[in-house]
């Protein structure tokens, strides 16, 4: 086994409250419960001694190693091809009986068979809870171990022709398996004291896997998109459904914490955190796509944020949260863990929580927006709360922020900042409209416009014939490709085609694109950063707008090409076409469904 293979080698399953990582070598080496911020039980990711692993491989000379998902399924299968024969190793996690019900307990199941010849795999089960920092107690009885901590408990069951061994306080076992037959290691993990589950059976197992397949095979036939690119539409759809808490139906932005934006540096942050912002932009995507529950879902969580108005900065809302809507995200440095490839440190918890970032009401009244009946929605007293915010925004919009990258270089007056509290503004005079609702229109229009003014004569640079990332510079900031989309500027306005001129020419390399140039404007943090896989996206929808469809066309094929092995992206892609940053990143899947929709109907036409 690699001490620590790419970060792209790696395929994701999940149970809709928690997920794991299956590395192409056939290793767990992420996985969190009960949700996806609790602590790591694996986590040979961010450090290969202390992390914990459950791996079930193969070290036969010569073996060629394939993964791939089983088709619109999140059942992962690890193909392990064997001079003596062919292997394989199918991941999959049943659902909850009811997901949207909070649960400790979660099983993975890891389902061996031989199709060929004779294949002899190895199984060791290391787990490590609380992030390593936890010692256990380990009881092993034939076929069964019971690994028990004080904050968790993991049931380890094997299947077949085997007898689970002591090492140390963790366990190991071998197969040797010839064409035809079949092994399974099934892992349930439980709160602390948690008594062991009723063993399963071979037809238990084919029970839960029918139904796991039965359930993903039926959730993407609802989706609505039949264009262009479908089979990376529909990995995109199920990978943000996966990294999707079914209790709140709050998404989170990734499912790690602590994977380098560059080997060996700093800027290593948990995202398994709700996003107002991502999280809010997705909420159009998906009822493209058909899955309105799943929209619906979300806005009511966001509701609820603005009703209880608990924040840790005071404002009225904050710029990420817990999947439950805990607000409190305090960053801690696991010292003790190396980080993947020695970048360390490595931080669990987030200390960018509570920036200030006005960009965000923006996107929570574009959510809105986008309802079916917001009225209904929300009712009269949420209208009153979403109302207040508005008059709140009206006083508050006109301050310096940290902007959307979170950068911590200080406060400035982001352009893309005040462009979304213009949105804001725009889309709730809309809605009051429409709707009939009580508003103080007159002051909401005046913010509006005032907004778009300064933009206009403030975020504008004559020299560069571009709008710039703040006021008074004159930085680019690929976050402004979002004007056209939503409405601040037509998408073959003169200024906005000059700008995705001067884009071009100073953050696109071969079709990739920065956020921005550290090194023009600095933002607080040591090191570089690769190209950004959302904004690469973005700048695909912002030329297929512009009428550059042919433009538009050769970026988004060339970007796909950066995919990993099983559909997947990381947030960043590095000089040498490497994956970089937490993964897989939801708000890159959702860029991708945009950029998809948007190029597929401009070729259309």
């Amino acid at each position: 086994m690699h001490r620590y293979p790419p970060i792209a080698d790696h395929g994701l399953i999940g149970d809709l409250q928690t997920c794991a990582l299956v590395s192409a070598e056939g290793v767990v080496d992420w996985f969190c419960s009960p949700r996806f911020d609790s602590p790591s039980i694996f986590g040979r990711l961010l450090d290969h001694e202390r992390g914990g692993h459950f791996s079930i491989t193969v070290d036969t000379p010569g073996t060629t190693v394939r993964q791939l998902y089983l088709a619109d399924s999140a059942v992962l299968l690890t193909r392990f091809l064997t001079p003596d024969g062919v292997g394989e190793v199918a991941d999959f996690m049943p659902l909850p009986a009811d997901p949207t019900v909070p649960t400790d307990r979660h099983t993975l199941i890891r389902v061996l068979r031989v199709v060929r010849g004779t294949v002899r795999f190895a199984l060791g089960c290391r787990p490590r809870f609380d992030y390593g920092r936890e010692a256990h107690e380990l009881v092993v009885d034939g076929a069964t171990a019971h690994f028990s901590g004080t904050t968790a408990t993991a049931h380890l069951q094997v299947l077949g022709p085997v007898v689970l061994r002591r090492d140390g306080e963790d366990v190991h076992a071998e197969w040797e398996l010839t064409a035809g037959q079949r092994a399974a290691a099934v892992l349930t993990l439980d709160g602390p004291g948690a008594a062991p589950p009723v063993p399963t059976d071979e037809a238990g197992l084919r029970a839960a896997f029918g139904s796991v397949r039965s359930f993903w095979h039926e959730w993407i036939s609802r989706c609505r998109y039949r264009g262009r690119w479908q089979q990376q539409v529909n990995r995109s759809a199920i990978t943000l459904k996966l990294l999707t808490y079914a209790p709140s139906g709050a998404p989170v932005a990734a499912a790690t914490m602590g994977l380098p934006e560059q080997v060996g540096g700093e800027r290593n942050w948990d995202y398994r955190y709700t996003w107002i912002r991502d999280a809010s932009l997705s909420v159009r995507a998906m009822l493209d796509l058909g899955y309105s529950e799943e929209a619906d879902a979300f806005r009511r969580w966001l509701g609820a944020r603005l009703q209880a108005g608990r924040t840790v900065s005071g404002e009225p809302l904050q710029i990420m949260y817990r999947v439950d809507g805990d607000p409190h995200l305090s960053e801690e440095v696991l010292g003790h863990l190396e980080g993947w490839r020695g970048s360390a440190p490595v931080r669990a918890g987030n200390g960018a929580a509570d920036q200030l970032q006005l960009d965000i009401y923006g996107e929570v009244v574009y959510a809105f927006a986008q309802a079916r009946d917001v009225a209904q929605l929300a009712g009269y007293d949420g209208w009153l709360r979403f109302a207040a915010t508005v008059d709140w925004l009206c006083e508050h919009w006109d301050r310096p922020d940290e902007g959307i990258w979170e950068t911590r270089g200080g406060r400035q007056d982001f352009t893309y900042s005040r462009m979304m509290c213009w949105v804001a503004f725009d889309r709730a005079v809309r809605m009051a409209v429409e709707l009939g609702r009580p508003a103080d229109l007159q002051r909401w229009t005046a913010a509006r416009d005032a907004v778009l003014h300064q933009v206009m004569e403030r975020g504008w640079s004559v020299e560069r014939q571009a709008f710039v990332q703040h006021y008074g510079s004159e930085v680019l900031d690929a976050s402004l490709l979002l004007m056209p989309v939503t409405g601040f500027i037509a998408p073959r306005d003169p200024r906005w085609l000059s700008t995705l001129d001067a884009m071009d020419s100073e953050l696109v390399s071969d079709s990739l694109v920065y956020r921005y140039d550290p090194s023009a404007s600095p933002d607080g943090l040591r090191g570089a950063e690769g190209t950004f896989s959302l904004c690469s996206f973005l700048y695909v929808d912002a030329l297929a707008r512009a009428g550059r469809v042919e433009q538009a066309r050769y970026a988004f094929d060339k970007m796909l090409t950066y995919a990993n092995h099983v559909g997947l992206f990381a947030e960043e892609i590095g000089p040498t076409g490497e994956q970089l940053g937490n993964f897989p990143q939801a708000f890159t899947h959702l860029a991708l469904i945009t950029a998809a929709m948007t190029l597929d109907s401009a070729l259309d036409r």
